[in-house]
């Protein structure tokens, strides 16, 4: 008889512990306090659950607009509460002490931060803003051209690179080589890019461009207006080849991939850089996501063939190794936290369900015949 109420003692715990697992959808909310004392954010979990039972997390803080942001993975494994918000490179976790209340700490880019939520109730709920309109695109049968651009040399004291473009439709890149703006222009690697002088890649640039036509333009438009530009102002003239390169080929592991789908309906994707081995990917086609990576990060043309479609978000950190970089030079000592991190190759498998390999194949070289410094503005 003791035997038997220890079993019914036990199944009982365990029901009140299913019980918190099925009460945790719903709306959340909290106080975020960055470290140092920084702006106080208010934050809105809004938590769903599938068909399949599996678990969907949206965030919002509305201190910084309220837009919406899908996480990526999401557990509860009794009173414990995960989930990983890749378009910003965040991590939460927390624990349930009962069906209203979760404790916890929030880590994006560093130490982590408290982050308590309360179940919030009609009377309690914080009101979510009205989003910004959604932005306007080109017209599909828009003048592919920029009304005014200026073109200038980089100040050597301003760091980092960046290309943007913002809700007007303004076109701005900072301390971009010609390369940089070739392989942006064509979706090239630089190592299609041959034959041409060495100030291709040593001189840099401040580009600001406006289009002669209203919205925002999506990649193609984009690029089609920066080839013109390229070739107004620098002159430049090619021809193309055929040749066998090295390149990486993207595909998916056979368990499935792990990215988070982006239905925001944005046009353009973004990607952010968060220290050596680290980036933050958001409303990025696969397609997009290999321009990136040839682009900025990988020393050789990258294929995408792993047949998804869609845009998603996620983030991706790793070891950098002397073969992940373009840049020359020894690479820079890195701290004992990203050294502990796992090569590229092994950081595509584990956190995205992608797999990165090298292979040979023929692929198409732009010969530069002609290009001179840019014209004055």
């Amino acid at each position: 008889m003791k035997r038997l109420l220890l079993w019914l003692i036990v199944f009982a715990a365990a029901s009140g512990g299913l019980l918190h697992a099925q009460d945790i959808a719903g709306t959340w909310q909290g106080t975020l306090t960055a470290p140092g004392g920084g702006q106080a954010l208010r934050i809105v979990l809004e938590v769903s659950k599938a068909d399949d039972q599996s678990l969907k997390v949206v965030v919002r803080s509305i201190d910084q607009g309220g837009q919406p942001i899908n996480a990526g993975a999401v557990t509860l494994q009794g009173s414990t509460f995960k989930f990983t918000v890749p378009a910003i490179g965040g991590n939460y976790e927390g624990r349930m002490s009962d069906g209203n209340t979760i404790s916890g700490s929030w880590t994006q880019g560093g130490a982590p931060s408290p982050l308590n939520l309360a179940r919030a109730t009609p009377a309690t709920a914080w009101a979510i803003p009205e989003p910004p309109p959604p932005p306007t695109p080109m017209a599909a049968n828009a003048n592919l051209a920029f009304e005014v651009a200026t073109i200038k040399p980089s100040n050597p004291e301003v760091r980092g690179q960046s290309l943007l473009v913002n809700r007007s439709g303004l076109f701005t890149t900072t301390n971009s080589t010609l390369n940089d703006l070739i392989s942006f222009a064509w979706d090239l690697h630089v190592r299609q890019i041959v034959n041409g002088p060495s100030w291709l890649e040593s001189e840099r640039f401040d580009v600001t461009a406006k289009p002669e036509q209203p919205g925002i333009p999506n990649a193609t438009q984009l690029r089609t207006m920066v080839q013109k530009l390229i070739g107004e102002r620098f002159g430049l003239a090619f021809h193309k080849e055929k040749r066998d390169l090295s390149a990486y080929v993207i595909t998916v592991v056979k368990s499935g991939h792990k990215l988070a789908k982006n239905d925001s309906g944005g046009i353009l994707p973004g990607f952010g850089g968060r220290g050596p081995g680290a980036i933050g990917v958001r409303n990025s086609t696969m397609t997009e996501f290999a321009s990136f990576l040839q682009a900025r990060i990988l020393d050789r043309p990258v294929v995408d063939q792993t047949g998804l479609s869609g845009k998603f978000d996620f983030q991706l950190e790793w070891r950098p190794e002397p073969l992940g970089g373009q840049a020359g030079g020894p690479p820079p000592a890195l701290s004992p936290a990203v050294e502990a991190r796992p090569d590229m190759f092994t950081a595509f498998q584990e956190q995205i369900g992608l797999k990165l390999e090298r292979t040979t194949a023929p692929v198409e070289v732009y010969v530069i015949d002609k290009v001179q410094k840019p014209t004055e503005n």
